[in-house]
């Protein structure tokens, strides 16, 4: 399934819930970050409870865009996450770098709050 992605915007912090699998048919992600963060946003809640699969080519994109939205001081916070893909942050140690919560009233204040 391609990965689809809805925007919703909460003051300050864009929320993307996204759906289907990261991975390398997939680059709509990417390409969307890019535009949002040339558009000067900051502050991204990442939804993946609708995500079932990352690939390799799926974390790298994850990890590319966590860079961008840091070098442009900003903050990415990690929302829900299934059990599959924390899984493999756990594997990867990527839970180390992104932050991850299950709250998302607490990830948007996480996300605002950290680049303020």
């Amino acid at each position: 399934m391609s990965l689809v992605i809805q925007r919703r915007n909460l003051s300050d912090v864009i929320i993307l819930d996204l759906t289907g699998r990261l991975w390398i048919l997939d680059l709509p992600l990417r390409e969307l970050m890019v535009g949002l963060l040339g558009e000067g946003n900051r502050h991204f809640v990442l939804n993946l409870v609708g995500v079932d699969y990352i690939d390799s080519s799926g974390l790298g994109q994850l990890i590319t865009i966590w860079s961008s939205v840091r070098n442009k001081g900003g903050h990415m916070t990690v929302l829900n996450p299934t059990k599959r893909v924390r899984r493999l942050f756990e594997i990867t140690r990527l839970n180390k770098v992104f932050e991850i919560l299950e709250n998302e009233t607490e990830a948007v204040e996480v996300a605002r709050r950290a680049s303020a």
